[in-house]
């Protein structure tokens, strides 16, 4: 059985501090598109921190809001809550602000979980550890890094106790460009180049 963990934290300090899983594209919204477009990968389904309780329901399916069992420690806190409470072995995460994420990319990226530790997209632009797959092997790795302080997924991907499968951009080609599939949204700017009618009803608002 697999997991899939929307991480729904953060402070979006270059947004604003709006919760851009809320935030339209396309006509629905970005965490709308994530359940629409996940919810066949698993049938366990988590939003991570910050999730709001109207959240927890989605085409009838129940959908699992979760806390940080450690707030405050960014994306790695996220990934330690999804592992801890995750019904599947392997878990695919992702962040609430990549609206193009598609179960296709989710299904593939879990294929390959079953001789690695960490599947994680590679681009030009580096790693990609919020569209990756983290199996229960992490969680001892994680819950030590969380106590010392080290909070970087890079490093946590280049840990020796770590098995990590890179996936390179050939490799994703066939679910559609990397640009596409693994956009995100951190500033006003990139929500306008995504959704350029969504930005301004969002600017005049």
């Amino acid at each position: 059985m697999n997991t899939v963990a929307i991480l729904c934290g953060g402070h979006a300090t270059r947004f604003g501090g709006r919760d851009k899983s809320a935030l339209v594209v396309e006509g629905r919204t970005i965490l709308a598109r994530q359940l629409a477009g996940l919810s066949s990968l698993s049938d366990d389904i988590l939003l991570v921190g910050g999730a709001s309780p109207a959240a927890q329901s989605f085409e009838g399916r129940d959908v699992r809001a979760i806390a940080d069992l450690k707030p405050g420690c960014g994306p790695l806190g996220g990934i330690h809550a999804a592992l801890t409470e995750a019904r599947g072995d392997a878990v695919f995460v992702v962040a609430c602000d990549m609206p193009f994420v598609t179960a296709a990319l989710g299904a593939f990226l879990l294929g390959l979980a079953g001789s690695a530790d960490v599947v994680v997209p590679r681009t030009e632009r580096g790693y990609h550890p919020l569209c990756a797959v983290y199996t229960r092997a992490c969680l001892g790795p994680v819950a030590r890094r969380l106590g010392e302080g080290r909070l970087a997924l890079r490093d946590l991907i280049g840990d020796a106790e770590v098995r990590a499968r890179v996936v390179t951009a050939e490799e994703m080609e066939p679910f559609g460009g990397c640009d596409r599939l693994l956009a995100n949204v951190n500033t006003p700017a990139e929500w306008a180049s995504l959704d350029g009618t969504a930005a301004l009803q969002g600017h005049r608002r």
